[in-house]
């Protein structure tokens, strides 16, 4: 997580969205402890809450997921950081920072491909 944070550092007005399995099996506040006090100051919610179908939201792809909650929300500006690229538009693939399911920001090009798409923010 130290390199989110930093990643982040640069900016304060980023919010996070937990778009992970855990806040559905675990439940949110589980997931959102996992991270660190830095990142959790950050997270806004979810994109699975407890008012959804857990059996519909379960067989949404990933990208369905975040852009219905994208919908909902309307943020000025949005960005994906996900190890899941199934169903990505083309319209939308510049708000996607596809990570190594393995590797994810532990991959220097991931991270570069990440800082680029923040700092474009900046733009937006």
């Amino acid at each position: 997580m130290a390199v989110l944070e930093q990643c982040l550092a640069p900016y304060p007005d980023v919010r996070i969205v937990l778009s992970t399995n855990w806040v559905r099996r675990m439940g949110y506040v589980y997931a959102r402890s996992a991270l660190s006090k830095t990142l959790r100051r950050r997270v806004v919610g979810a994109t699975f809450h407890t008012q959804m179908d857990r059996r519909e939201f379960k067989h949404l792809t990933r990208a369905e997921q975040v852009l219905c909650d994208v919908q909902r929300r309307c943020p000025r500006w949005w960005l994906a950081l996900d190890d899941d690229g199934e169903g990505w538009p083309q319209a939308v693939a510049n708000h996607l920072v596809l990570t190594d399911g393995v590797l994810g920001l532990g991959n220097p090009s991931t991270v570069a491909q990440l800082n680029a798409a923040l700092e474009g923010s900046r733009s937006a």
